[in-house]
């Protein structure tokens, strides 16, 4: 390689800039350094140092609970009207929560 130098000019949030800015002051470098840190290792290992990672949006994160979990089962009985009732289980927190809050 080159003893020339080049520029890079890049767009970044100032929020971000300024926050990588502190921490890296913290660790004894200056941006163009990290910078040439970054670019050498991606040369060094021909990939990103690290793994991107797409966050599974809230709509896929409950698709895939609701793929692998086992539905409850729920035993159905009627009054003497013959109206359902599904839930005849006692659930003494939601009492306790009505009354106390």
């Amino acid at each position: 390689m080159t003893n020339t130098k080049a520029n890079v000019n890049v767009n970044i949030d100032a929020g971000v800039n300024e926050l990588a800015t502190t921490l890296l002051e913290r660790m004894g470098l200056d941006q163009a350094t990290a910078i040439d840190m970054f670019f050498r290792q991606i040369i060094a290992e021909r990939r990103l140092p690290f793994q991107p990672a797409v966050i599974p949006t809230l709509d896929e994160q409950i698709a895939a609970v609701a793929i692998s979990s086992t539905p409850k089962k729920i035993e159905l009985a009627a009054d003497e009207n013959g109206n359902i009732l599904v839930d005849t289980e006692p659930h003494p927190e939601l009492y306790d929560w009505a009354i106390n809050g």
